[in-house]
């Protein structure tokens, strides 16, 4: 490629932009086609270790090695990272002997990398390095090497990072991925990792909303009389009421649309038993808050009753969670 400037014509803009993907797309095919058994062996270090997988990496390196800790932190594998100047000016105390070190750096030459490279050495903690060249020093001085193969990089000099930095970022999930799998991680554990987002609050349990103290729900008998049941759910400020059997079992619900649905019959002697849904939607508290959406959603209610132990506990309402964030 020559060094005039790309032409202003968007054929062209888009024509470059389609090679770039196509460079990464083929680098990627190339790592796939690559991988070996390095990885999992990479993985029963970091499983057979109590410690800290700490992860390190200079530039572009250390930027993609930011995430790739994080991905590890969020899927059940106890990480971070630490930026590796920062080691030699003290941060190495962090590099206990329980930890294994993943050093990222796709010469395998990284000035800054030399000194947490030779104090895990002198320390017997395992390294774990990635480069795409394993005879360099980081390849020389880790217990396992995750190459990755040598491929054209999108610039045009070769010298900013873009393949390399992609299939750094591709084999560092994979890693994540597999070590996510192998420790057996649920969706539960994930949720408890992310209580915050839209993601990590439907990953939520149902007590959790709940919280330790939720508000009693409003309750009748069968027997209440129409007037005390518009009263029960007016108190209650939640658009229904739960009703109960002689021994405080749930009998059914009653809602604002059931209440102003029975304004068309005669209301004199109508008692909860004649306006009441005998087999109302309910959730148990353990179940998650996706869950509670799904089924408020795919039966369109405003309302859903969480039963525990043939009793009403609390009322979900479809306005709460919104307002909560829980639906978009």
């Amino acid at each position: 490629m020559t060094d005039a400037p790309l032409s202003a014509d968007p054929a062209a803009m888009t024509a470059r932009a389609r090679e770039v993907i196509q460079l990464n797309i083929a680098a990627l095919q190339a790592l796939e086609d690559s991988l070996d058994d390095s990885l999992a062996r990479a993985c029963e270090i970091i499983l057979s270790r109590p410690g800290y997988l700490i992860v390190t990496g200079m530039g572009k390196s250390g930027h993609v090695g930011r995430k790739i800790a994080a991905t590890l932190a969020s899927t059940g594998t106890s990480a971070f990272f630490v930026h590796p100047a920062e080691m030699s000016h003290g941060d190495l105390g962090m590099l206990r002997k329980d930890v294994t070190l993943l050093a990222i750096s796709s010469s395998g030459e990284s000035r800054e990398l030399r000194d947490p490279l030779i104090y895990c050495q002198r320390e017997g903690i395992p390294v774990i390095g990635l480069t795409q060249r394993p005879n360099s020093f980081l390849g020389r001085a880790s217990a396992v090497c995750l190459t990755m193969p040598q491929v054209a990089e999108a610039c045009p000099n070769g010298l900013a990072p873009t393949t390399s930095t992609l299939m750094t970022l591709a084999l560092g999930d994979a890693l994540a991925m597999v070590l996510m799998d192998r420790r057996g991680f649920t969706a539960e554990a994930f949720g408890l990792h992310h209580p915050g987002g839209k993601l990590g609050m439907r990953l939520q349990r149902v007590r959790d909303w709940m919280g330790d103290r939720p508000p009693a729900p409003a309750t009748m008998p069968l027997t209440a009389s129409f007037a005390e049941v518009v009263s029960a759910i007016t108190e209650g400020r939640k658009g229904a009421a739960a009703v109960l059997n002689d021994d405080g079992t749930l009998a059914g619900i009653v809602t604002d649309g059931d209440v102003r649905r029975a304004f068309a019959r005669d209301l004199n002697g109508l008692t909860a038993a004649d306006v009441m849904s005998g087999s109302p939607k309910v959730i148990a508290p353990d179940a998650r808050m996706s869950d509670a959406i799904d089924l408020m959603t795919q039966n369109k209610i405003a309302t859903l009753l969480v039963v525990e132990a043939d009793r009403p506990v609390a009322i979900v309402h479809i306005a709460e969670l919104m307002q909560a964030g829980y639906v978009g």
